[in-house]
């Protein structure tokens, strides 16, 4: 049992170490004026020549804020339905306070512009990469866990080429919004089993 928890503990900051790596390493990337990285051209290049905008339209649709606060509140009733009331508030909450830690901490200190708006890490990207992972840590099953990573991968794949064909984004605020939000959900998500864990023990 001791063995488990602690490959479970090392599990877990391993996964939060490398996405909180993986956002603070793409800012050293950024030009002085802010501007696309050479990845981001490499990225947004190929995106130009092939996508239009009403199609663009269509793959950002996933994360926008109502498509997202759907999966949340469907998630919050996978859980409330079976009664696991902690794991249904834990639900509820960490996604937001990811939200809410992206757009008061880490926007600000990055302070990429983009327009008229702070745009690293991606706010969309970190909401539904939040509400997936939150998800993930909570559910029980490794099949569902996977299933979930699985789908969460191909959104993204999917909603990244609409927002820089948009310009709504970077490619790179994207990739740091997916490794923000999964490195906060992970490490809240752990935060809140904490008191659980201690009574269990």
């Amino acid at each position: 049992m001791i063995e488990e928890v602690s490959a479970r503990t090392a599990v877990r900051a391993t996964a939060i170490g490398a996405g909180a790596a993986v956002t603070a390493a793409i800012p050293l990337t950024f030009p002085a004026d802010d501007g696309p990285t050479d990845l981001d051209s490499a990225v947004a290049d190929p995106i130009a020549d092939t996508l239009s905008p009403g199609l663009a339209e269509v793959l950002v649709a996933p994360s926008s804020g109502p498509v997202v606060l759907i999966l949340l509140l469907a998630a919050f009733g996978w859980f409330a339905l079976r009664r696991q009331w902690w794991r249904a508030v834990t639900m509820l909450v960490v996604p937001e306070v990811a939200v809410a830690i992206n757009t008061w901490l880490l926007k600000p200190l990055w302070d990429r512009q983009l327009h008229d708006y702070l745009a690293y890490p991606s706010g969309h990207t970190v909401h539904l990469v939040a509400v997936a992972t939150t998800f993930a840590c909570l559910v029980p099953s490794l099949k569902a866990r996977i299933k979930v990573a699985a789908l969460t991968v191909l959104a993204l794949i999917s909603i990244t080429p609409g927002m820089v064909e948009l310009g709504y984004h970077h490619p790179t605020d994207a990739l740091g919004g997916a490794a923000a939000a999964a490195a906060m959900a992970i490490g809240l998500c752990w935060l809140a089993d904490l008191p659980r864990a201690r009574t269990r023990g």
